[in-house]
């Protein structure tokens, strides 16, 4: 029945992978694609998440102009994470709480953006998690909006967006199995290439970690028994158990804590600006709250706060 489970998940999955007119969807790399980490002497005590202040011009510098040119907003995003970015089956467009994230940036950049057709103005291009930064540096993407965490040896790569989500490490496991958050010694937990989750799982857990190219992938492994479990942020474990009677979240506090930021090229602080902008306007009108309650309240049971800005970078 394992086994039958994975190869549903993997086959809908798989059958979401068509894209339409405003999508592109690349061939799956490697696993263990990702760049690797730049030397850093920072530590993550929370200056990590200072990042550009809106200043008066915002939506006039040379990388929104660049935008606005082009016609279009390109977006690196999931597709095989439900809640934060996956592609409905009903409809073939993905969606999710990070794809609201870009819909409400897009809006902020073209005048004529419409919700009911966001394709005229957004490419949502799917990437891996190891493809975020490579992409970004090379300009083949405007932004990153995917789950990613914001740490020190990344801004050293490239530039996030202030916080827009707290989330945290967790552990799934399956039902039955007797794991428990203080018994993970050993026990083989994946998490996609190019994450914080893969490091943390020897780091922090204490486990064995197995790499693979994204969350579904890993989520094939656990339920195909190559994998104990899986290990990554709690907004992505909540899609997959949403996905899979036969696996929980383990209960504990989070592990790790990972504050997501929108990433963009270095280069495009005006970018960045213009994005700090949308995430404010977002807390006053309700717009933000209102995303989350649709997409992460449901499945995490709990009520959601969007963090406070910091600036001074």
């Amino acid at each position: 029945m394992k086994r039958l489970v994975g190869l549903t998940l993997a086959a809908l999955l798989l059958a979401g992978c068509g894209g339409y007119d405003d999508t592109a969807t690349p061939a799956p790399p490697t696993a263990g694609a990702a760049a690797p980490a730049a030397p850093s002497e920072c530590a993550n005590d929370g200056t990590q998440l200072r990042s550009y202040e809106p200043s008066g011009d915002v939506g006039e510098g040379p990388a929104v102009s660049d935008i606005r040119t082009r016609g279009r907003l390109i977006a690196g995003v999931a597709a095989d994470t439900l809640l934060l970015g996956a592609r409905n089956p009903n409809t073939n467009q993905i969606e999710g709480f990070d794809i609201d994230m870009v819909y409400a940036i897009a809006a902020e950049i073209f005048d004529d953006f419409d919700p009911d057709a966001p394709g005229r103005r957004v490419e949502l291009k799917v990437i891996t998690a190891a493809d975020r930064i490579p992409l970004l540096q090379d300009g083949t993407i405007d932004i990153v909006a995917r789950n990613m965490t914001i740490n020190c040896a990344r801004w050293e790569q490239i530039a996030f967006s202030q916080e827009y989500y707290s989330a945290g490490q967790k552990v799934l496991v399956g039902k039955g199995s007797g794991i428990t958050i203080d018994d993970l010694a050993g026990k083989r937990l994946c998490a996609p290439s190019g994450t914080t989750s893969l490091e943390n799982i020897e780091k922090v857990l204490g486990a064995e970690p197995v790499s693979s190219t994204d969350n579904s992938a890993c989520m094939v492994l656990f339920q195909n028994g190559e994998a104990d479990g899986v290990s990554t942020d709690d907004t992505v474990l909540a899609g997959l158990a949403a996905q899979d009677p036969y696996a929980q979240v383990l209960k504990s506090d989070f592990l790790t804590e990972e504050p997501y930021g929108i990433g963009v090229n270095a280069d495009d602080r005006d970018l960045v600006e213009l994005i700090n902008t949308v995430l404010e306007d977002m807390r006053r009108d309700g717009r933000w709250q209102a995303s989350y309650d649709r997409w992460l309240r449901p499945d995490l049971g709990v009520a959601g706060v969007q963090p406070a800005p910091l600036y001074g970078r």
